[in-house]
C-alpha cells in the first residue's frame, strides 16, 4: 500500500507497511527531527508515542500521527530524570503492549567557547543528552532483551568523532553516545537488539536554525560547509532512520553510524582554494 497522507505541517510520506504490528517511543519527538521521525513510523503503521517536556508540541505530533490510522500517545517527561523515563517506557508497555523501537532525539545545544562555557552549561547538555540516552536506553532494553529484539537508535552530530570549536559540551556527550552504541551492540546483538546512530547535517528546523546559524551570514558559512550544497530537511533524516529501524532492511546493521549530511564531515575545501571546481 503507497497511498499517500499529506500531514499538515510536514512534508508528505508515501503510506507503506514495515512498521506494522510495532511499537515506537520517540524522544524530543514534539518537532523537528523527532517529529519526522514519529510520523514516518506511523506511516510505516507503527504505532508511535512521543516524549518530551511540552505537552502542546507532543500533542500536535501525535494528531499528525495519528492521520495515518494508528495509534499514538504523548509523555510529558524530563530526559534529566531516570525514574520518570522508566515509568514512561514501562507506561507505553502497558498501554501498547510492546515496544519495539527507541529513538533518542532529546537534545539541547548552543555554542559557546570551552573556556567560557559554565559547569552548569555544560551539565544541562550533558545530562540531556548522554545521561538521557542511557536512562531511556537502560528503560527499553528491560523490555526488549526478554522479548528478544528491538531497534535503538541515537541520534547524534558528526563532531562527535571529528570535534568542532564551540561544541565541546555537546560533542563529549554525543561521543559518549557514540561509545555507548557501539558498546551495547557488540553487548545486546546476541540478545536481538540493534543499536545505531544517525548523524544529520545541518537540518531545515527552527531550533537549529536559532541556535546554530541565527544570521544570515552564519547560514551563507555552514552552508557552504556542505559538498551537497544545501540543508537536509526533517523528513529526509526521517527516511533514513526508518531504514535503520526496519528489521527486515537493516536487520544485520548495528554498532553502526549514517551521516545524512550531503558530506559535510567529510571536511569540504581543506587544502584547495574554495573556488576551486565551483
Amino acid at each position: 500500500m503507497t497511498d499517500t497522507i499529506e500531514a499538515s505541517g510536514t512534508r508528505s510520506f508515501d503510506r507503506t507497511t514495515e512498521f506494522e504490528g510495532k511499537v515506537a517511543l520517540v524522544t524530543g519527538g514534539g518537532s523537528g527531527i523527532g517529529r519526522a521521525i514519529a510520523l514516518r513510523y506511523a506511516a510505516g503503521g507503527g504505532d508511535v508515542v512521543v516524549l518530551g517536556r511540552r505537552a502542546e508540541p507532543l500533542d500536535e505530533t501525535a494528531k499528525l500521527a495519528a492521520e495515518f490510522g494508528v495509534r499514538t500517545g504523548t509523555v510529558s517527561c524530563d530526559v534529566r530524570d531516570a525514574d520518570a523515563l522508566t515509568t514512561a517506557v514501562d507506561g507505553v508497555v502497558a498501554d501498547f503492549g510492546r515496544i519495539d523501537a527507541l529513538v533518542n532525539n532529546a537534545a539541547g545545544n548552543f555554542v559557546c567557547p570551552a573556556e567560557d562555557l559554565s559547569p552548569g552549561g555544560w551539565r544541562a547538555v550533558v545530562d540531556i543528552v548522554l545521561n538521557g540516552t542511557f536512562y531511556a536506553t537502560r528503560a527499553a532494553a528491560q523490555h526488549m532483551l526478554p522479548a528478544g529484539g528491538g531497534a535503538i537508535l541515537n541520534v547524534i552530530a558528526s563532531y562527535a568523532w571529528h570535534g568542532h570549536p564551540g561544541t565541546v559540551h555537546s560533542a563529549a556527550a554525543k561521543g559518549g553516545i557514540l561509545a555507548m552504541t557501539r558498546t551495547l551492540a557488540s553487548e545486546w546483538g546476541p540478545r536481538g537488539v540493534r543499536v545505531n546512530c544517525i548523524s544529520p547535517g545541518p537540518t531545515e528546523t527552527e531550533g537549529a536554525g536559532a541556535a546554530l546559524w541565527p544570521t544570515e551570514a552564519d547560514r551563507t558559512r555552514v552552508l557552504g560547509s556542505v559538498p551537497a550544497g544545501r540543508f537536509t530537511t526533517p523528513e529526509e533524516v526521517a527516511e533514513s532512520a526508518a531504514f535503520l529501524l526496519d528489521d527486515r532492511r537493516a536487520g544485520y546493521v548495528t554498532g553502526d553510524v549514517l551521516s545524512v549530511d550531503g558530506g559535510q564531515w567529510l571536511g569540504k575545501v581543506v587544502y584547495a582554494d574554495s573556488s576551486a571546481g565551483a
